[in-house]
């Protein structure tokens, strides 16, 4: 990899130079930078950020009650203690960010409201040339790098996805997406009905019960919750007993892995059994004679889908007490005054909030091109989950359906700190991944398994993802252990890899056994 000095920019044209980009400054930017900064302190490294601040989803997610649907031990980073509940709220999720912003000194290698229009690679140069819009005045400028590493997540941040029913131009009420949530909304004596059923509406639901005068979750199907304290007994044991937090942070990281790692393991071999005891919890926080089997037992497996879990059971509450009410019908239209169910039934509404998913992007929706040629993912085979063929320097950062975001973003980072390292070492200037000879007739499928993870926003997108194969190196496995093992452990001089040298080794007749080279 080319080194650059900090100030580098070529003066013929105002291009700046850097060593590596990484575009977004949410979890996994943040992760990203930081494993940089402790691998190679001396690299000239820059975060593109297109929000006016740090944060990505939790900056973007403002609606009552947003928090984290998984727990912070894990949704939190390995080398800065938590030490607050297990669900943790928006704010505190954004404060924690901060904190590991200001620490570890990232605060002055982050652009805000800073977007990549274009990543155009050139071989003769080894390098990215990214053209840059600065949010505020439009002003494009070109930034070249030598790795990119894409951190900005998987949706489309300007808006959610909300299907097109029957009738919602006549509907004279407000229609809301969680995403689009309007900050300065009364919601004091209105009916609402949130349309959906996953972790948003169970989030949504409690936090707007005291203010509505009621509100109804609207599903077509339902969802697998699990349900209990927002607290950790054997962590506030340990605090109790004046353990270090760093110390409880790796302990209880480990137990929440392992725990959770047997549930998944569970779900798949006893799926009934799971099933049944998932159920089972949610009835426990029910009223006698509640409808459980009709509005709380879901037709798929469970994990297919994220289980959401409903912290202290507060979902439930409000569906004991009134406040809320459950629905599992389809929508046939809407009308003035609220939706027409197919079964006959309407519900009243004077706000309708779409909880009903997300848009996909794939590579923040930027045009890249190699050499001229413009890229379509879906034409490229995923490395891992991390890299495509055919296209240099190039990371991307897509976590686990059942496991913490973090936890991926931690083990790719790992994998990209160790790859330049090689390249350095071995005076390399671009690397890609390709089709072994081994691989030729392998089988491509789709990106996501349908019989393993089938969330709406996937399946809906799915030919617009990179292809996998049907062997272990060419998928996105949702195995955290397996990729505990196999991830840190690369070998890079694997035919897999393929590298051209860096423009200082042109010249050099002889190369140790690097992989393939172009």
């Amino acid at each position: 990899m080319n080194e650059t000095h900090p100030n580098d920019k070529d003066s013929s044209n105002d291009t700046e130079r850097f060593d590596v980009v990484i575009v977004g400054a949410g979890i996994s930017g943040i992760c990203s930078a930081h494993a940089l900064r402790q691998a190679f302190p001396e690299k000239r490294i820059l975060i593109l950020e297109s929000l006016e601040t740090f944060g990505g989803t939790w900056k973007i997610h403002k609606y009552p009650g947003t928090r984290s649907d998984s727990d912070l031990f894990t949704f939190g980073y390995g080398f800065k203690p938590w030490n607050g509940n297990p669900i943790a709220t928006r704010q505190q999720i954004l404060d924690y960010l901060g904190s590991v912003i200001t620490e570890f000194g990232l605060e002055s290698h982050i652009r805000y409201k800073h977007r990549v229009r274009s990543a155009d690679w050139s071989s003769a140069s080894n390098t990215w040339l990214l053209e840059v819009e600065a949010n505020e005045n439009q002003q494009r400028t070109k930034i070249q790098t030598n790795f990119l590493w894409m951190c900005q997540g998987y949706y489309r941040h300007s808006h959610g996805y909300t299907p097109a029913w029957p009738g919602m131009d006549q509907f004279k009420g407000q229609v809301i997406h969680p995403q689009n949530w309007p900050e300065d909304l009364d919601l004091t004596g209105k009916r609402v009905t949130v349309i959906g059923s996953g972790a948003t509406a169970a989030t949504l639901i409690p936090a707007m019960a005291d203010q509505c005068a009621h509100v109804t979750m609207l599903q077509r199907t339902p969802t697998y919750f699990a349900t209990g304290r927002n607290s950790d007994a054997m962590a506030e044991e340990l605090r109790s007993l004046g353990i270090d937090e760093a110390w409880i942070h790796e302990i209880m990281r480990r137990k929440v892995v392992r725990e959770r790692a047997d549930i998944i393991e569970k779900a798949k071999s006893h799926p009934d059994a799971m099933k049944k005891h998932l159920i089972a919890g949610v009835k426990a926080c029910l009223p006698e004679g509640f409808d459980v089997e009709k509005h709380f037992t879901p037709p798929y497996k469970p994990f297919q889908q994220r289980v959401a879990f409903v912290p202290d059971g507060d979902l439930f509450k409000a569906l004991s007490s009134g406040q809320a009410s459950v629905v599992t019908d389809h929508i046939a239209r809407f009308d003035e005054t609220g939706i027409q169910l197919k079964s006959g039934d309407r519900i009243d509404c004077d706000v309708v909030v779409t909880a009903t998913g997300f848009e996909l992007s794939v590579m923040g929706e930027i045009p890249f091109s190699v050499d001229g040629q413009a890229v379509n993912f879906a034409e490229t085979v995923s490395y891992r989950g991390i890299m495509f063929t055919g296209v240099p320097n190039l990371a991307w950062v897509y976590g686990y359906g059942r496991y913490s975001w973090t936890l991926r973003a931690e083990l790719i980072a790992g994998f990209v700190c160790k790859l330049l390292k090689h390249m350095q070492e071995c005076h390399l200037g671009s690397v890609k991944p390709a089709i072994r000879a081994e691989d030729i007739d392998m089988q491509l499928l789709p990106w996501a398994d349908p019989e393993d993870m089938n969330s709406g926003y996937m399946l809906r997108n799915v030919d617009r993802l990179p292809k996998r194969g049907n062997k272990p190196e060419w998928q996105h496995s949702q195995d955290y252990l397996y990729e505990c093992e196999v991830l840190p452990n690369v070998d890079f001089t694997d035919e897999i890899f393929v590298y051209a040298p860096s423009e200082s080794t042109h010249s050099r007749m002889h190369q140790p056994h690097l992989g393939n080279q172009a």
